[in-house]
């Protein structure tokens, strides 16, 4: 019976444009009936761990450590030792530690020229890459003697640290033969 209905409604909807426009509004829901969707509740965004505050410093120490044993050097007590000694084992930790520190950040002399020879000083001195010193009388003196060229790091390219901080802070495990 209802299929019969169907094809009866649906041939007077198609040739009666008067039934066409009664079925409209039966089949539109009423405005207070609109349907309306449940709100979709906001995923929060997940939070971006934050990196301990000095975590840099730590992957530094731990990769000149790990590369060129530089804290063994530095903290070892020197006084029993020979200046022989110390010299051979300041030769390699110096070598392994500057590689390392140039492929982390390329450094280059601020200044090209050598060092105890006179140079121009340009007009407007830079304070980042040029430190007066000595007897500076003159704000902008002509030139002068160069004591040290300066560095600087043309990169910074420290390895990602993705651990803890408690995990950065050992720089180098204690080791133990078995």
């Amino acid at each position: 019976m209802r299929i019969g209905l169907a094809f009866k409604l649906f041939f007077q909807i198609l040739f009666n444009p008067e039934v066409a426009q009664r079925a409209e509004k039966l089949s539109l829901p009423a405005p207070e009936e609109k349907p309306t969707l449940p709100p979709v509740p906001a995923k929060p965004k997940p939070e971006k761990p934050q990196r301990p505050e000095g975590i840099d410093a730590l992957v530094l120490l731990t990769t000149l450590q790990r590369e060129a044993r530089f804290l063994d050097l530095f903290q070892e007590d020197l006084s029993e030792y020979e200046d022989a000694q110390i010299g051979a084992a300041v030769r390699d930790v110096q070598r392994d530690t500057k590689a390392t520190l140039n492929r982390m950040f390329a450094i280059e002399p601020v200044r090209s020229e050598e060092e105890g020879g006179r140079i121009d000083l340009p007009a407007s001195i830079d304070a980042n890459e040029i430190r007066l010193v000595g007897n500076v009388q003159n704000d902008k003196p002509a030139g002068g003697t160069l004591v040290h060229r300066g560095w600087k790091a043309t990169k910074c390219d420290l390895p990602k640290f993705n651990g803890t901080l408690a995990q950065a802070q050992v720089l180098n495990p204690a080791e133990v033969e078995v």
